[in-house]
């Protein structure tokens, strides 16, 4: 197999008939497979459930140090379940806040608190002032991009490194007092897998913003998320930021939905115990509390930091096959061709595929065509557009690995129909 800018134009055209042949027969295979979000397999969701939901055996289950979970109170959480997120993330249980099911939820509404109150430090809510920006490392996660575009902000796209963001362009950006928070997936990001270098995570840690009330958005959706070797331990990021003056700076988040259940997990936020009392006093408005029922379905059934490690084992030997699958496929029928480049992560839930400049949308037009349903081209770049129309974000988690091997087949076929189009059109 040679790399398709070696051939000359009568072997490209050959091997753009070979590559349509293979993708009618891939079309008449009447596929239908979704690889468009990171949800966990059905095999990893069986798994949980079975002890999940049978933690409950009698009255006193309910009850958490004094506190009956089936009742009213507690809004910033059970006290075992803010003990278990600090114990996991590294900070304090004065630090953490436990709400339901939704991580994304709490960013929402962290800087939906901002918009219509202001924080801790602002000079007035956010709602009047004008011209507002937020730094968006790209590529990265689209539904972080939405919320703070849903807000009305300049979404300003920070170019990514196998270290993280360009701190860079992160520190000349931050000069901008107009510019208010930035995102960040520090451990396996959406979709690269990359995990912060401890020199990035310094500098971020140490920035000092023109904003006073700027937001450092810490999604640690992924914090214990391997599937290919140990545990890797991370920085607490709110004593760092606290070591450098900025403790109110950071607002960390994490999940269990990719531990336990996405549909029904518990979420929290973890910020300095001066915004956690600030924002639990809004969001006592709102709500009175979140499930505690559940937050204390999962602390019985995760106990502590080392026995949720067991269990990200247990996933993780569902989840490494799936993983090589995808990498096999394309190191087998991508590379010789010189027509694309992926990353290879040892946790998370994805691989960060870059085709050829110009035919990522075409090329996953041609999935949908033959059954497979990615996620959309530019959905990693803020306000979905890819100025290189090259990123694609490749979930392997939820189908099967006999499904996941065709959805590659077929990925496959359409990278090189995409490229094969392109060099022959120029």
């Amino acid at each position: 197999m040679s790399a398709y800018q070696d051939m000359s134009r009568e072997e490209l055209r050959q091997s753009f008939d070979q590559a349509s042949k293979e993708f009618e027969q891939l079309k008449g295979l009447g596929l239908k497979l979704n690889m468009a979000r990171g949800k966990p397999g059905k095999q990893q969701l069986d798994m949980v459930s079975e002890g999940l939901f049978g933690v409950f055996q009698k009255p006193e289950d309910f009850v958490d140090g004094g506190v009956d979970c089936r009742n009213y109170g507690e809004l910033a959480g059970l006290p075992s379940a803010r003990r278990l997120f600090a114990e996991i993330l590294g900070c304090k249980p004065e630090q953490v806040f436990v709400g339901g099911n939704a991580s994304l939820q709490l960013m929402y509404d962290s800087i939906s608190k901002a918009v219509t109150h202001g924080l801790l430090h602002s000079q007035r809510p956010w709602k009047e002032e004008k011209g507002l920006k937020w730094l968006c490392p790209a590529p990265g996660y689209d539904r972080h991009f939405k919320v703070v575009e849903s807000f009305g902000f300049e979404l300003v796209t920070i170019p990514m490194t196998p270290d993280g963001p360009d701190m860079d362009a992160v520190e000349k950006a931050i000069q901008d007092p107009a510019v208010k928070g930035m995102w960040n997936v520090p451990k396996y990001s959406n979709p690269q897998g990359y995990l912060y270098s401890d020199e990035t995570i310094r500098r971020l840690a140490s920035m000092k913003p023109a904003a006073p009330d700027f937001m450092l958005m810490w999604d640690n959706a992924y914090c214990i998320h391997e599937f290919d070797g140990d545990f890797v331990p991370f920085a607490d990021i709110l004593s760092l930021c606290e070591e450098n003056g900025n403790a109110d700076m950071v607002y960390e988040f994490a999940s269990t939905s990719k531990i336990t259940l996405p549909g029904a997990g518990v979420a929290c936020m973890a910020a300095s115990e001066a915004n956690i009392a600030y924002l639990t006093k809004l969001m006592g408005i709102q709500i009175i509390s979140y499930d505690k029922v559940n937050q204390q379905r999962h602390v019985l059934y995760l106990k502590d930091k080392a026995h949720t490690l067991e269990l990200m084992k247990r996933h993780a030997a569902i989840m490494a096959p799936k993983f090589q699958a995808v990498t096999d496929a394309l190191d087998r029928e991508i590379a010789p061709l010189g027509i694309a480049s992926w990353t290879h992560p040892k946790g998370g839930y994805f691989v960060s595929l870059d085709a050829m400049p110009g035919t990522a949308k075409r090329a996953l037009a041609l999935c949908k065509e033959a059954g497979v349903t990615m996620t959309g081209a530019g959905a990693t770049f803020p306000y979905g557009k890819d100025p290189q129309d090259s990123n694609i974000r490749i979930a392997p988690s939820l189908p099967p690995v006999e499904e996941l091997k065709q959805a590659m087949e077929v990925l496959c076929v359409c990278l090189k129909l995409a490229a094969l189009e392109k060099l022959l059109a120029e």
